[in-house]
């Protein structure tokens, strides 16, 4: 990626190790000049809650005032690896080594997460909550369907080294699973943008390969079922202070969380505070889970600007890859070789 990224990455972004607002009761929420609630700015999303909640934390739906302490300071400590999804319940080790070890980048050929990803505001919590998803409420992705093992199966099988073409998406900087929608934080470069205007708004994420999302306000259908594209077909409203978009004609080439064609996903973005916007999104996809799940987080008032995201090795990176497989072809074919 372009070392601008780098940069982007290591000094845009701000939110406090558990994100709260610091508004006060006499906030008034910001409204365009067409009335409607202002949701323009930059935000973020980076947060080491897990989207599923732990087995450790079971029936705990949120940490305890003393376990969400504990985990702000050994998250924000200098050296902790931005990349360490491992490290929510880890850091709550009373061994320190042990708390390091799952902290702690411990591969030293690769860049140094900590210097390179780590922000002005240390990435921390977005809340006291044990996971991002709020229903079902053991905070666990439902159970799949059996149509779900099928599909799954077939993707595994369709993915391979015979060309460019069965190499995942995200390989090949066509598509990050975070994108959306619906959106789930990135690993790094967690920044969104929200533009509006009359009948629209405009989220475009820092860290992504496809073009911004345009959604129209004005409660239109959706497209043909016959059209289908990658970020599916997004159509908004306003309801009272809450812009809802939904967003139907999904393809089988991406895939939420292992979902086909039929997932439909509603979001839910909710000005609360001058630093903060609520975001939602139910997911439903009936050949997939046995029932629709819902998830809730934070988007935190954050630094700009926005810097231009480009994703190119998947790409230039691909000869080489298709050279591997065929040596690897021809050594198993001929051992001695």
């Amino acid at each position: 990626m372009q070392r601008i990224v780098l940069v982007a990455s290591v000094v845009l972004l701000t939110v406090p190790a558990v994100a709260r607002s610091q508004t006060p009761e006499s906030w008034t929420l910001p409204r365009t000049p067409d009335g409607q609630p202002d949701l323009q700015g930059l935000w973020t999303t980076q947060t080491f809650t897990p989207l599923q909640r732990p087995e450790e934390f079971a029936d705990q739906e949120f940490l305890t005032e003393a376990q969400a302490a504990s985990l702000a300071e050994a998250l924000t400590a200098p050296g902790v690896d931005p990349l360490r999804g491992g490290a929510f319940t880890a850091a709550l080790n009373d061994d320190a080594d042990a708390r390091d070890g799952a902290t702690v980048q411990t591969d030293p050929t690769h860049y140094d997460n900590a210097v390179w990803l780590r922000t002005l505001a240390p990435k921390g919590l977005s809340s006291r909550r044990t996971s991002l998803i709020v229903d079902p409420p053991d905070g666990r992705i439902p159970a799949r369907t059996e149509d779900a093992a099928v599909l799954a199966a077939l993707r595994r099988d369709a993915r391979g080294f015979d060309s460019h073409e069965n190499r995942p998406a995200q390989e090949r900087c066509l598509a990050w699973t975070h994108e959306g929608p619906p959106m789930t934080p990135p690993p790094y470069n967690d920044l969104y943008q929200i533009f509006q205007t009359p009948g629209y708004v405009v989220l475009f994420p820092e860290m992504a390969n496809n073009p911004a999302r345009i959604i129209s306000t004005d409660d239109r259908p959706h497209v043909s079922e016959r059209i289908r594209q990658w970020p599916g077909h997004s159509v908004g409203r306003w309801d009272g202070d809450t812009l809802v978009v939904d967003t139907t004609n999904f393809t089988l080439k991406t895939g939420f969380q292992g979902s086909g064609e039929a997932l439909h996903v509603v979001e839910r973005f909710t000005r609360v505070a001058a630093d903060q916007i609520r975001y939602e999104f139910t997911v439903e996809d009936a050949t997939t889970w046995t029932r629709p799940w819902t998830v809730e987080m934070p988007m935190m008032a954050s630094e700009g600007p926005l810097y231009e995201y480009s994703c190119h090795e998947g790409n230039y990176g691909m000869r080489n890859t298709m050279r591997g497989a065929r040596l690897a072809d021809r050594q198993a074919a001929d051992p001695q070789r």
